[in-house]
């Protein structure tokens, strides 16, 4: 029933991030578009530049030699109910800079909302279009079901993470009572922190019960964090719409766990003045709700201003070599050197966003499956969400 429960969350997150997910912004400025911006002596729009490499796209773009684009065409999944399903490549829209129509639909970039001024329609709608959206020709609703660069990460990391705990399960059988040894050993230590240090302290007696899914939360965000520092990786906790949809997970166990002792403190706070229980009700209520909020905007912001923050120090080289080219050379050390350190930096974050994702998982659920005792068994069973550092 565990395993179950696990796999369940898996599909639910793919379901909802990818539906989600692909109505992200895809990236339309290429390295070679930084190149000619600055040898041309344009201004370079660093913040455009970065966000658009953070992004979502229906392409897995790796790199720019010349005018050559490396990258890998994903399958696109449209549904129109005037059209129907329509499946193809996304490279039938052409690439970056050079967008065409197939079958009547077509990636919103700069040229087609130039396009769709010039041809009388609204700048304020137009610009209200997101690029990187796909659309159809004729007006008709889109619906977009395309497996894009973030489904693809998470599906690959889905993979991993169920290779790698069904290889170790399987070992584990097949030598049961003996010690650990190869991959085996380097994850069992990992499994006995999040099992000892996270739920333990705040589930009690319970940790057993929610270990599938404090386990699949800890590896499935970690995993992920750590593809997303590939070169040519995708950003994928980097979204705010999978983190939001681990966050209302999270949610959704806490309250369909919760017992009549946290719905009675919730609801009726004991020994409370009947005139305070009117403004204390109302702000727990609000509380219990700011919590998946919290859980999406923490692991979300994190992992977002990791990638932003080597972006930038990259595009510095780009800055530099548009001011003279003698300064870009010069500043490129520094450039690669911080960007090393960043990258090592962002490597810690990795696990401890996953870490602090967990903790604060088991402790909300620990608050909403609480008997009402402070101790059991010689142990304080419940960590103050104030003691966990982001």
């Amino acid at each position: 029933m565990n395993r179950l429960f696990s796999l369940l969350v898996l599909i639910f997150t793919a379901f909802v991030s990818s539906f989600s997910a692909s109505a992200q912004e895809e990236p339309t400025v290429t390295e070679t578009a930084v190149h000619e911006e600055a040898t041309e002596g344009k201004s370079l729009d660093i913040k455009k530049i970065i966000f658009e490499h953070v992004g979502d796209a229906h392409e897995w773009h790796f790199m720019t030699i010349g005018h050559t684009h490396v990258s890998v065409p994903l399958p696109v999944i449209l549904y129109s109910p005037e059209k129907g399903v329509s499946m193809f490549s996304a490279s039938s829209f052409g690439h970056e800079g050079e967008r065409v129509a197939h079958d009547g639909y077509r990636i919103v970039d700069e040229h087609y909302k130039e396009e769709m001024i010039a041809a009388g329609k609204p700048a304020e709608e137009v610009e209200g279009i997101k690029e990187g959206t796909i659309v159809s020709e004729d007006g008709s609703k889109v619906y977009d079901f395309s497996i894009t660069k973030n489904v693809m990460s998470m599906l690959i990391s889905v993979v991993l993470l169920l290779w790698i705990m069904l290889s170790v399960a399987k070992k584990y059988k097949a030598r049961e009572g003996q010690a650990p040894t190869g991959f085996q050993n380097a994850i069992e230590p990992v499994i006995t922190f999040v099992r000892d240090e996270v739920a333990v302290p705040n589930l009690g007696h319970k940790a057993n019960r929610f270990m599938p899914l404090l386990l699949t939360f800890f590896f499935f965000i970690w995993i992920n964090n750590m593809l997303g520092l590939i070169p040519g990786g995708a950003n994928f906790t980097g979204n705010v719409a999978v983190t939001a949809c681990l966050a209302l997970i999270s949610f959704i166990v806490m309250v369909v766990r919760a017992n009549g002792h946290f719905w009675g403190h919730l609801l009726n706070p004991p020994g409370v003045p009947l005139p305070i229980k009117f403004i204390l009700v109302p702000i727990e209520i609000i509380s219990l709700f700011i919590k998946p909020v919290a859980l999406t905007i923490r692991l979300f912001a994190n992992i977002l201003a990791g990638h932003i923050i080597i972006l930038s120090i990259v595009c510095m080289i780009f800055i530099f070599g548009a001011m003279s080219p003698v300064a870009g050379w010069g500043f490129s050390p520094v450039s690669v050197g911080f960007s090393i350190f960043m990258f090592f930096l962002e490597l810690l974050v990795a696990a401890i966003q996953a870490f602090i994702f967990t903790t604060l998982t088991a402790v909300f659920i620990g608050q909403a499956v609480d008997e009402g005792h402070g101790h059991e068994d010689g142990q304080h069973y419940h960590t103050s969400e104030n003691e966990i550092i982001a």
